[in-house]
């Protein structure tokens, strides 16, 4: 049976952050924790070791996978800061196209600093991250 590697913890997200080495990097972290936090409405929460999740859902595949993860978060990676947002969500291109610098995979958003791109975009790619996933599971509050 398959056990999923990335769970919820108990972990401090401020001690993480502070773990950061490189100075710019954590500061951008703690800009990036500010603003999911205000605009997910969610309180901050480690996954694993590296990733800092806001709010969650139970997600079921139509494989039968099923497991929990976070509605939103991001990463200060060594090379990169990743941003997680909800896989399948189509629709977000127009609003990557005015993101700003970036690179993107089928979930995830990586950029270099936080002033490669722009803030109110990334506050609306939160948003339609958790609405696509609301809407995706109802069950979610």
């Amino acid at each position: 049976m398959y056990e999923q590697k990335t769970r919820e913890t108990d972990a401090d997200v401020i001690q993480f952050l502070e773990s950061v080495e490189h100075p710019k990097k954590r500061q951008d972290a703690y800009r990036l924790l500010e603003l999911f936090e205000q605009t997910s409405g969610f309180p901050a929460r480690m996954w694993g070791s590296s990733i800092i999740g806001f709010g969650s859902y139970h997600y079921v595949y139509k494989t039968g996978h099923e497991g929990n993860a976070p509605l939103v978060g991001f990463s200060p990676r060594k090379a990169k800061i990743s941003l997680y947002f909800a896989t399948g969500d189509e629709d977000r291109g127009p609003l990557l196209e005015k993101f700003g610098k970036h690179t993107s995979g089928k979930g995830c958003v990586y950029i270099n600093k936080v002033e490669d791109v722009d803030l109110d975009v990334l506050k609306q790619l939160i948003r339609k991250s958790i609405d696509f996933l609301q809407e995706l599971y109802p069950e979610i509050k």
